[in-house]
């Protein structure tokens, strides 16, 4: 087994007994849990110390799972996905099948579908989207390496990946707003 596939396994079991985890993304290092479990999501907003009125992003492995978790996924979503250079977070309207904790006060839901090749294997064997949240304390900055994170975070999870900690990631990803009226607002570039 190579390590990938270890680590894969090792969040997997940290995942299903509702722990969270420190991991790196196609962006960011991310704190991340079972997206479908509420108990989970709670720990992750106390680490972070963030209001839960601020809404975290959840990340899916394709077109496919993206569909069975947002009740109607605009057709524009698509192209903006497949032409996109860069990891771009979509505001959905109406997620279906999330912990309620995770959705906005609007009833929208922040998904990225992943392109890391980790974090796709990881959300593959769940069989469910993995929240993704960068590996800070609310209000400080974003870490943009692995050695950047507090040890308060470090020690906060249940789990931390041994893969990627040399990589540096200066930018979280692009978010985009896509209304079911066909209204679109660029978020973050």
């Amino acid at each position: 087994m190579d390590k990938l596939d270890q680590e894969v396994r090792n969040c997997l079991e940290v995942i299903k007994k509702g722990g969270i985890i420190l991991y790196p993304t196609d962006t960011v290092w991310g704190i991340g849990c079972d997206a479908t479990n509420a108990d989970a999501i709670d720990k992750v907003y106390q680490l972070k110390k963030r209001e839960e009125s601020k809404a975290l992003i959840c990340l899916v492995s394709n077109f496919k799972m993206l569909e069975q978790y947002v009740e109607e996924v605009p057709e524009m979503a698509y192209d903006i996905l497949k032409y996109t250079k860069k990891p771009t977070t979509v505001i959905y309207d109406k997620p279906i099948r999330i912990a309620e904790n995770l959705i906005g006060k609007d009833d929208t839901l922040g998904i990225r579908v992943v392109r890391d090749t980790f974090c796709s294997e990881l959300i593959k064997k769940m069989r469910r989207p993995l929240v993704s949240t960068s590996a800070n304390i609310s209000g400080e900055p974003t870490p943009q390496s692995f050695d950047q994170i507090s040890p308060q975070i470090l020690k906060g999870v249940d789990y931390v990946v041994n893969l990627q900690r040399s990589k540096k990631s200066p930018k979280p990803s692009a978010i985009i707003r896509l209304s079911n009226d066909g209204q679109v607002s660029v978020i973050r570039k």
